[in-house]
């Protein structure tokens, strides 16, 4: 093995690409909450990133024909969050190997996180056309169409990504996301339940099934799913603003406005928390009115 072919391998490794980026780049979505959040991947502080780029850009130049090179500085390139840069390098791969599945998912994904969604799905489109088995591309292209309104195509999608790939905590994540749109909260909680046995350590599928939890009256059960969420991000608004909402509707008014006003501190703009506060301080309108 050449030591490029390392090289490769260990940045590989360290990035674990766009592909495999998981549950950071699903969207929490709720009927109340408005806006869409859409996770970019997390920035490093490290400059590790950086040096990963120097040396990848290396083996790019004594390798320009590689279309492996290329995908893999594309990763890094997004990890840093220079997404056009990132989106070059994967354009640069699949004009080497038009059959690169993976590099069509990750330009996808970079389309993505710069709000370019119809080239997203274009490219989702192309990765499974290239490998009828690429299960994260159908995991991604679900994500656009649910955005786009189409739960149905999403939850095709979802379902052969879940086929494809049992053990993906981001597949059940993202078909659960897709039932709680259509107001099935039931079995939108078993599919957060089941991302959440496959990879506990994140806060979406957490936060999102509280949703699904308050939407079925189980207010206990959302609060311990929103401490569960805060303890791993205890910068989200929504989770902030969503346990105040349960311990509204459990009758727990100063716990609410607590938790109202942290969110409120953390996002002004939170229509969750601003409404709560007008009911729990005493403004128009009530939940139990």
């Amino acid at each position: 093995m050449t030591s490029d072919s390392v090289r490769l391998q260990r940045a590989l490794l360290g990035l674990a690409a766009l592909a495999s980026v998981g549950l950071a780049g699903c969207e929490t979505v709720g009927s109340a909450a408005g806006s869409r959040q859409f996770a970019v991947l997390e920035a490093d502080t490290t400059g590790a990133t950086n040096v990963n780029i120097a040396s990848l850009t290396e083996v790019v130049q004594r390798n320009p024909n590689d279309a492996a090179a290329y995908n893999t500085r594309g990763a890094a390139y997004a990890r840093a969050g220079q997404f056009n840069d990132a989106i070059g390098d994967f354009t640069k791969a699949v004009q080497i190997d038009p059959n690169s599945g993976s590099a069509y998912n990750n330009r996808a994904l970079a389309y993505r996180q710069t709000g370019r969604n119809d080239a997203a799905l274009q490219d989702f489109t192309k990765a499974i056309a290239s490998d009828p088995n690429y299960g994260p591309a159908y995991i991604g292209r679900a994500n656009v169409l649910r955005a786009q309104g189409d739960l149905e195509g999403a939850m095709r999608d979802l379902n052969v990504a879940i086929r494809l790939m049992p053990e993906s905590a981001e597949a059940y994540h993202a078909r659960g996301l897709v039932r709680q749109k259509q107001g099935q909260d039931i079995a939108a909680i078993g599919d957060f339940d089941a991302a959440i046995d496959r990879n506990p350590f994140v806060s979406a599928p957490y936060a999102a099934r509280g949703q699904s939890l308050i939407a079925t009256n189980k207010y206990d059960k959302a609060i311990e799913d929103y401490n569960a969420a805060l303890n791993v991000d205890n910068k989200d608004a929504t989770s902030w603003a969503y346990r105040g909402l349960a311990y509204e509707k459990s009758n727990r008014k100063k716990e609410a406005m607590e938790n109202y006003q942290r969110a409120s501190t953390i996002d002004p703009n939170n229509p969750i928390a601003r409404q709560g506060l007008g009911r729990v301080q005493g403004g128009v309108g009530s939940l139990f009115n």
